[in-house]
């Protein structure tokens, strides 16, 4: 949680308890839903809600935008974000039911009110978002083929609408054919700890 305090010390006192009841239920729920690595588990703040919320460091979303997670697995970056943006709307979508179960679980647990969850692809989500975010979910033309109808044409934010996914290793082969539009972030430009070394914040408008 100290993690936390250190690059976001605004967050409000019942932020703060949010963020720190995640430890314990995610502890639980994975105990019984394998949704984070067993081994992975001790660092949930550093390598999972630090790690979502790098995408609060680069952009602050507007009251009233809609975000779509594809992807989300057990809430991430999801609940996280929703965390940190009570006014902003969220679906959580994963293909994988269980996964669903656990992100809404764990965001009633903390009272949520800004979340919805859907266990469905992707490929079957007809409605419109500001924003699509991700975590390292399929290749960037993957997901583009897939969201690029879920755009909404209404702005509400200082960046156009768009995508915006967390990702590492070498991103040049999935980035190429976006050449020219898409914006690449180090989190190291963010984040000091050594596990953001790799890491990088994708920014395409579509």
């Amino acid at each position: 949680m100290s993690i936390i305090d250190k690059y976001f010390p605004s967050l409000s006192a019942k932020q703060k308890e949010q963020i720190d009841a995640l430890f314990d239920l995610y502890s639980d729920w994975n105990s019984r839903i394998n949704v984070i690595s067993r081994k992975d588990i001790d660092n949930l703040y550093l390598h999972h809600v630090l790690h979502s919320l790098a995408i609060a460091k680069y952009i602050r979303f507007q009251p009233g935008t809609s975000i779509i997670d594809v992807g989300t697995g057990g809430g991430f970056p999801g609940i996280p974000l929703a965390l940190f943006f009570p006014e902003v709307n969220f679906l959580l979508l994963d293909s994988i039911g269980k996964k669903i179960k656990v992100a809404r679980e764990v965001s009633q647990a903390i009272g949520l009110q800004n979340v919805d969850f859907i266990h469905s692809r992707m490929e079957d989500e007809k409605r419109k978002f500001d924003f699509v975010v991700s975590r390292a979910v399929m290749p960037l033309p993957d997901l583009v083929r897939v969201v690029r109808k879920n755009i909404s044409s209404e702005q509400k934010n200082a960046l156009p609408n768009g995508i915006i996914c967390l990702k590492g290793g070498d991103l040049a082969p999935e980035l190429s054919p976006f050449k020219g539009k898409v914006e690449v972030f180090s989190l190291d430009k963010y984040f000091s700890e050594s596990f953001f070394e790799t890491k990088k914040l994708i920014y395409l408008p579509v």
